[in-house]
């Protein structure tokens, strides 16, 4: 059994130590807003949260995240950068197919705790990874440059 903190709960998986974090997370948790895309690290579809870090999920053992603090989008309309990232990314209808946005959001959110005001390059080097087969790449910086915004004005 290994315990994860997932979404501020702990659960007990009967999981071996070298299952992907995705699969652990996925089909033995039950939280399935976090997606498989290419099972390598390479598209970002199965980003999530270790410390407030985006990781890719499905290329993480979960026995290297014991003890740590993991976040799905699942949960992350109770964190207030996220809510943030979510209502722009609604505001800005990013979203196409929507199969990459979970991954898309998770990754904005990171950035934006970590650099609430960054420049257009600093969101194409966060962004990076993070693939959109629809190609919504303009709308994404858009909806990141809108919660970025809106969050300085909520500090003022």
């Amino acid at each position: 059994m290994i315990t994860l903190k997932l979404n501020g709960k702990d659960h007990s998986l009967d999981v071996t130590e070298d299952m992907p974090l995705l699969w652990a997370i996925r089909d033995v948790a039950g939280y399935n807003g976090t997606k498989f895309g290419c099972g390598m690290g390479l598209c970002g579809a199965c980003t999530i949260h270790i410390d407030g870090a985006p990781a890719r999920s499905c290329i993480t053992p979960i026995g290297s995240v014991k003890g740590q603090d993991i976040s799905t989008i699942d949960a992350l309309h109770v964190d207030p950068v996220g809510q943030v990232v979510q209502k722009a990314w609604l505001d800005t209808a990013v979203a196409q197919c929507g199969y990459c946005q979970g991954g898309q959001i998770m990754s904005a959110t990171a950035l934006l705790k970590t650099n609430p005001n960054p420049s257009d390059e600093q969101i194409e080097e966060a962004m990076a990874g993070n693939i959109c087969r629809c190609g919504t790449y303009n709308r994404i910086k858009t909806a990141i440059r809108q919660a970025s915004t809106h969050l300085k004005e909520a500090k003022a």
